[in-house]
């Protein structure tokens, strides 16, 4: 008896994962600081697998799931410029990214938008970067 495929979100988030860890540009920054959980006192700048929802288009696309994910870029540099040179390493490399997933087929990975914020203690700042996908399963 064969396991079963891994659900389409975690295929993607490995995929995405996988990705970003193998990228020059955002490893330039973050290094290996690419966290799905967070460890305590952790070195900024790194980069959260943040949010992730998804949703059945069978009924319009056939055997298809849509998938909204947030990534959130973290650092503490003086300002924006850093984190905004690390959200533009993120789009760069995931934006149309023909990235291979475990059991599905990734038929589109696609830049969505971002957003820029300072936090309460005036010396942390956040990038949201939003993307969509659509997977297919083989």
């Amino acid at each position: 008896m064969t396991s079963p495929p891994p659900s389409p979100s975690w295929a993607l988030q490995q995929a995405v994962f996988a990705a970003l860890s193998a990228d020059n540009a955002v490893c330039a920054f973050v290094a290996a600081r690419i966290f799905d959980a967070v460890p305590p006192a952790a070195p900024l700048p790194y980069l959260v697998l943040g949010e992730a929802e998804e949703a059945d288009e069978s009924a319009t696309l056939g055997a298809a799931t849509r998938h909204r994910l947030a990534l959130h870029v973290w650092s503490r540099a003086g300002g924006t410029r850093e984190l905004k040179q690390i959200a533009a390493a993120v789009r760069t490399c995931l934006d149309g990214a023909p990235l291979t997933l475990s059991g599905h087929n990734l038929a589109d990975l696609s830049f969505v938008s971002a957003g820029y914020t300072r936090q309460n203690d005036g010396r942390t700042f956040r990038a949201v970067l939003r993307f969509t996908a659509l997977t297919e399963p083989f």
